[in-house]
């Protein structure tokens, strides 16, 4: 059931990864506070989350919003797991 679950995930993904997305709850350690991202398409914004960790951000908490109201966030593990299965992939137009 996971990997169903994991499948449709990517499906949506990779379909919508030129589509607006938001990412919340990222903390720059240097400042302490959350980092402020604008507009960014939901490849970018995965991109960022998976490797954000070693640009000085703690993204523990964040999430990726994208898609219609309702749709489940991406959370650190989703994004994470999707830049590792598709990287590049996710940057294509």
């Amino acid at each position: 059931m996971l990997l169903a679950l994991d499948d449709a995930i990517s499906t949506v993904v990779l379909a919508g990864r030129g589509a607006e997305a938001e990412i919340f709850g990222v903390i720059d350690l240097t400042s302490k506070n959350e980092a402020r991202i604008g507009a960014i398409t939901l490849g970018r914004a995965i991109q960022f989350v998976a490797n954000a960790s070693v640009l000085g951000y703690d993204v523990r908490g964040a999430m990726v919003l994208y898609g219609e109201p309702g749709t489940p966030s991406l959370r650190v593990w989703d994004c994470e797991h999707l830049w590792a299965q598709y990287g590049g992939a996710l940057l294509q137009p």
